[in-house]
């Protein structure tokens, strides 16, 4: 029992009753009103008030006999009408949701909502069995506008339980608004290079209040992850220490949810000063004998002046005077005494040139220093004899080279008896080159630049040599391709090979050899106009996987266009055994790299598998890598990825192991290795000399005018993946190759690398001012890691019937190298399918020769172990202690041999090596034919 406040509201009219009463607890399940006292009753009498409340309750009970206890609490609101604005004129709903509520009205501005304009809804939670009433109203732009009080268009939510009401929260509705123009304008300014910019920006009034956003040159500067750029929040633009690339046109943006609005461009110039570089050196006295002037100079190129900046002060000659020592020519002494008479029958005198010596530039003296005359006045008699001694000796050397001619040709009969003695005797360890030569050619194909209708200029020619040669895997689009670049296609060749004797073939072994087409997998369908008709081959589709199915014999596979293969041997696999093996490169942000150490990604982080994988030999994978290989400035390192997603060091290049072998050359890593996983190549550099590889390019397109031209020149680490990338990115948004890419070395000294447009003709095309030079810091080229970086130069033409493009790129390293990119070529795409080959053709050497080879060099004879002889011909000479292992040390030789040489398919250096052990064990049993050979091992 206690006294209660109850309040009704009429929604109707919205009249107002507040009654004070005491309510007796229910004896059988009904309230009893005992007495009340009337607080205040608005044209509503007394009596009736505690009547209808009374009935009221009892009506409440009756209606939720089963409604749980609450235990005394309010309506409790589940969501509250929330803020909105209202965008052209498009009404809002505000919403509101409680329990427990028997009813629920909106009241705006002080007034109550029709209750025809409620939208209601009720439903019973399942967790708490309360009844849960939502109500929804519409709110248009004609009732906030209709408004005029002190504050804004509110409305919130009151809801009624058995216990009481409940009121929410105000929502207030506004009508969304965005003014055109800017309170403040960004200015352009001029700074010199380090100086501090500031551009100021102050947004339209709006509501709700607008955001704001930069642009520089058409990109957010939010995008461009600048540590040197800052955005306050009162909007303004400050730039702590200008770059040459900080100059360009800035926006300030300014949006809501109703519109978005641009401010005038504010041009910002970042000039430099120019200044005196160092003085040269003294020129030569401008006369050779008495005073003259002699002068050096000195230039306005340390730095050059750039964007209207100052040039040097002072003067750029110096002169002084000098004197020139006069030359003095020399003079002849006065002749020496005769010499006695000699057994010659001559006499000689002397002189010298010091009366006086020859000085400063002067002329020598004129004539002979020695003289020398007969002294018997021409009756000599040992001049007789010795004439005679003259012509007997002549007689002796006749006779002497004839006895030494018929020597040699003894000698050269025997020779050769003994060499045909030693081929017969030595069987398969003989091996002949002419077996490799005879039945496998190498081709260089040169395709002369033809018009391309893709260029803007077809017929513009680059000042390159008319030819490009091809190396490497060949997409080809159809049989008539591949017919013109296979070797020996269906053709007869004749061989003559004294190692086709040892293996029992005739002297003429007659070969058919045929295109073989079986053993490839591919993963695309082909495309036409894969070989561009003015270029080298076009660009292929990234692909970021490579599998196949490989057996007993072995095969290839290959990530095109990357750099990256795996080979594996043949017999690797057990027969009745296949296997289904796959490699991947990956495309995210690697975690190899040390950042403690300053280590950098030099080659894509390659995974081959699957995992478990059991082989008989290693599998040679080749990664391609971008360093400038110097044991004196890198330190680089082979790493593997843990089970745990951490890289462990498995073993630095220069370093020996028995558990993987790395042969590094000038663009590849070529790995032997047992475990399948992930790996990658990284690089810590040692001194500031350690440089690395970067593929610059230069790619163009048309933009959405007609007359707009834009040119992207990409700086890339040098290697196939890296660059594919940019090819695969172009491609997408109909890009052109404009130039061969070009190699540029940089260099870790901590120098930026500036991109510049020169000789663009300025009565045809127009580019954005103070945008003809741009930067990239040295940790963003260093620390790329196989990521690509680039700059863009819009171009405009001032009509549409120019259509040649000239001009020149300049990428350089400050106080480093530079490459010149011409904008003439383009090529097209091309579309590489085969991704794996198995069997026979998936390697250059041919099985039956491999077998040869290796059942020769394998056995131990008293020769000594000759796996190390053929090793030390291939110029492997270091950790040899991996081949000792191996069950098959010169299969393993040949399979890293089959990975370092399989862009070229050469076999003249694997054929060459071969000759040269044949000759040296020739020459071995021609000197002592009947005792051991040496052994290779010591």
């Amino acid at each position: 029992m206690g006294w209660r406040f109850y309040s009704s509201v009429n929604p109707q009219d919205g009249t107002n009753t507040t009654i004070l009463f005491l309510v007796v607890p229910p004896s059988r399940g009904r309230w009893r009103l005992e007495r009340g006292r009337k607080r205040g009753c608005v044209r509503t009498a007394a009596l009736f008030c505690q009547i209808l409340i009374c009935f009221l309750w009892n009506e409440l009970w009756d209606a939720a006999p089963d409604s749980p206890s609450v235990g005394g609490t309010l309506p409790h609101f589940l969501q509250e009408p929330e803020d909105a604005y209202i965008i052209k004129s498009n009404p809002i709903r505000l919403r509101c949701r409680a329990a427990p509520a028997l009813q629920i009205f909106f009241k705006c501005n002080g007034e109550w909502v029709h209750q025809n304009q409620h939208m209601s809804q009720e439903y019973l939670d399942q967790d708490t069995g309360l009844k849960v009433r939502e109500v929804m109203i519409n709110v248009s732009r004609q009732q906030v506008e209709d408004f005029h009080g002190p504050e804004d268009y509110w409305c919130l939510c009151v809801a009624w339980s058995h216990l009481g009401t409940s009121k929410s929260r105000k929502a207030t509705v506004r009508i969304a608004y965005l003014r055109k123009n800017f309170e403040q304008d960004p200015q352009g300014k001029e700074v010199p290079i380090k100086g501090m910019i500031v551009l100021h920006c102050r947004p339209p009034e709006g509501v709700p209040a607008a955001e704001v956003e930069w642009l520089k040159n058409e990109e957010l500067v939010s995008s461009l992850s600048d540590d040197n750029i800052d955005t306050r929040a009162d909007h303004n633009l400050i730039i702590n220490e200008a770059r040459l690339s900080d100059s360009a046109n800035y926006t300030c943006l300014a949006s809501n949810i109703v519109a978005k609005r641009r401010s005038a461009t504010a041009t910002v110039v970042v000039f430099v000063n120019g200044g005196w570089s160092l003085w040269t050196e003294w020129s030569p006295c401008s006369v050779d004998c008495g005073r003259g002037v002699q002068k050096r100079s000195r230039t306005c190129t340390n730095p050059a002046p750039l964007n209207g900046g100052a040039f040097c002060e002072g003067m750029s000659v110096q002169k002084s005077t000098c004197n020139a020592l006069c030359p003095v020519d020399g003079g002849w002494e006065e002749w020496s005494e005769w010499t006695l008479c000699s057994a010659q029958c001559e006499r000689q005198r002397w002189r010298e040139c010091n009366a006086p010596a020859p000085r400063h530039r002067g002329k020598m003296c004129e004539g002979e220093s020695h003289a020398m005359e007969n002294c018997t006045g021409g009756i000599c008699t040992q001049n007789l004899n010795i004439t005679e001694c003259m012509d007997g000796s002549n007689d002796v050397a006749l006779y002497s080279g004839l006895a030494a001619g018929v020597i040699a040709v003894a000698v050269l009969i025997i020779s050769v008896t003994l060499y045909r003695r030693s081929q017969s005797e030595y069987g398969v360890d003989v091996i002949d080159s002419s077996a490799l030569a005879g039945g496998f050619q190498t081709f260089n194909f040169k395709t002369a630049r033809q018009g391309n209708p893709l260029l803007l200029n077809s017929s513009m020619q680059p000042e390159l040599t008319a030819g490009q040669t091809y190396s490497g895997p060949i997409c080809f689009q159809d049989s008539i391709d591949k017919e013109l670049f296979d070797p020996l296609p269906d053709m007869m060749v004749k061989v003559q090979s004294s190692f086709m004797v040892s293996l029992g073939v005739a002297d003429r072994a007659e070969y058919h050899v045929k295109a073989h087409t079986e053993g490839y997998s591919a993963t695309q369908g082909r495309k036409p106009n894969l070989l561009a008709p003015n270029g080298p081959l076009g660009p292929c589709k990234a692909q970021l996987r490579s599998s196949g199915v490989f057996g007993h014999l072995g095969g290839r596979l290959v990530m095109p266009n990357t750099g990256v293969s795996l080979l594996v041997s043949h017999g690797a696999i057990a027969e009745d055994t296949s296997w289904e093996m796959y490699m991947l490169i990956n495309q995210a942000q690697s975690s190899a790299p040390s950042e403690e150490r300053c280590e950098i990604l030099l080659g894509p982080e390659v995974t081959y598998g699957p995992p478990g994988l059991s082989l008989s030999s290693p599998v040679a994978m080749t990664i391609a890598h971008c360093a400038e290989v110097s044991a004196e400035n890198w330190n680089i390192q082979l790493k593997r990825q843990t089970k745990d997603n951490k890289w462990e060091e498995v073993m630095s290049v220069e370093d020996e192991s028995t558990s993987c072998y790395c042969l590094l050359d000038s663009k590849s890593c070529h790995l032997l290795l047992d475990e399948p996983g992930s790996y990658a190549l990284v690089g810590e550099p040692l001194n500031e000399h350690a440089g690395k590889r970067l593929k610059v390019a230069v790619f163009g397109s048309l933009e959405a005018s007609s007359l707009n031209y834009s040119l992207r020149v990409y700086c890339v680490d040098d290697t196939p993946h890296a660059f594919q990338g940019v090819v695969s990115a172009e491609t997408s948004r109909g890009g052109l190759l404009l130039e061969e890419p070009k190699t540029l070395l940089f260099k870790g000294n901590t120098y930026s690398l500036q991109v510049s447009i020169q000789d663009l003709p300025q009565f045809l095309w127009s580019i954005k001012p103070f945008t003809t030079c741009q930067e990239f810091s040295f940790c963003q080229v260093w620390s790329s890691n196989q990521q690509p970086l680039h700059c863009a130069f819009s171009l405009e033409r001032f009509t549409t019937a120019t259509m040649q493009l000239s001009c020149k790129i300049s990428v350089r390293q400050v106080k480093g190298h530079e490459q010149i990119l011409q904008v003439y070529t383009s090529v097209a795409e091309a579309d590489c399918t085969v991704t794996s080959q198995t069997g026979a053709k998936a390697f250059k050497i041919p099985l039956s020769i491999r077998q040869r080879i290796c059942a020769t060099f394998d056995t131990a004879n008293a020769k000594g172990k000759d796996w190390q002889l053929l090793a030390q011909k291939l110029h492997i000479q270091r950790n040899l202690s991996y081949f000792a292992k191996q069950r098959s040390p010169s299969g393993v030789i040949l399979s890293l041999w089959e990975a370092q040489h399989q862009a070229s398919g050469d076999l003249d250096s694997l054929a060459s090596a071969l000759e040269e052990i044949s000759k040296i064990h020739s020459k071995s049993l021609a000197h002592s034919p009947s005792e051991t050979e040496p052994d290779f091992n010591q």
